[in-house]
C-alpha cells in the first residue's frame, strides 16, 4: 500500500510475541481494538528504538464477531474453522496504525470495516482453501478481499484501505503533520 503512495519506504519486520501480547491484553479484559492497538504500538516502538531518526509505521489488523477475536489462521484447518464460523455472519475487521518517531509514538489511529459473509457450505471452503492455498493464512478471517476473497462476501461497509490493512488516508495525514511528506 506504500508503494502505490510513492512513498519510500524500508519493511522491517517486528519480532514481538503477538499471541502472548494478545493473550495478556485479553486477559486485562481489553477487545480487539486495544488488542491490535497495542499490537501496532509495540511494532512501531520495537524498530523505532533501532532506527530512532526514522518514522516507523506500525499496523495489525484482527476480525470480531460475536465476542471471538480472529486473526491469522495457523493453519489450514483453522482457516477452514474460521471461515465456517464467519460464513452467513457480519463481522467487523479492526485495523490499527501506530506511527513512531525518535521511540515515541507521534500518531495512532483506529478504523473499522464490516464484512458480512454469504452462507458458505463446507465443500466451498475446501474448495475455496483447495484453489488460495497458504494464502489463506496471511489474513484475519482466512481471506484477501482484494482476489478471491471477494467470492466470500454478499456485503462489505468501510474504507477500502482498512479493509486491505492499513487506515492510509489517517497515516498519511499524519506524515504530513509530522513534516515527513509535502503538503
Amino acid at each position: 500500500m506504500l508503494e502505490q503512495t510513492g512513498i519510500p519506504f524500508e519493511a522491517s519486520p517486528a519480532e514481538i510475541d503477538e499471541r502472548g501480547l494478545e493473550r495478556t491484553i485479553i486477559g486485562q479484559g481489553g477487545g480487539a481494538d486495544a488488542v491490535v492497538c497495542e499490537l501496532a504500538r509495540a511494532k512501531a516502538l520495537l524498530i523505532s528504538a533501532e532506527s530512532p531518526d526514522s518514522f516507523v509505521l506500525g499496523a495489525d489488523q484482527a476480525a470480531s464477531c460475536e465476542q471471538r477475536l480472529f486473526g491469522k489462521p495457523a493453519d489450514l484447518a483453522e482457516a477452514a474453522r474460521q471461515l465456517a464460523f464467519l460464513a452467513g455472519r457480519t463481522h467487523r475487521l479492526h485495523c490499527a496504525a501506530a506511527l513512531a518517531h525518535g521511540g515515541a509514538i507521534v500518531f495512532e489511529t483506529v478504523s473499522h470495516a464490516d464484512m458480512r459473509m454469504r452462507p458458505l457450505n463446507k465443500a466451498f471452503i475446501d474448495f475455496y482453501l483447495s484453489i488460495v492455498g497458504e494464502a489463506a493464512l496471511t489474513s484475519a478471517g482466512a481471506y484477501q478481499v482484494e482476489g478471491l476473497g471477494v467470492h466470500l462476501f454478499a456485503a462489505i461497509s468501510g474504507d477500502h484501505w482498512t479493509i486491505l490493512g492499513l487506515p492510509i488516508l489517517p497515516v498519511l495525514e499524519a506524515l504530513r503533520r509530522e513534516g515527513a511528506l509535502l503538503g
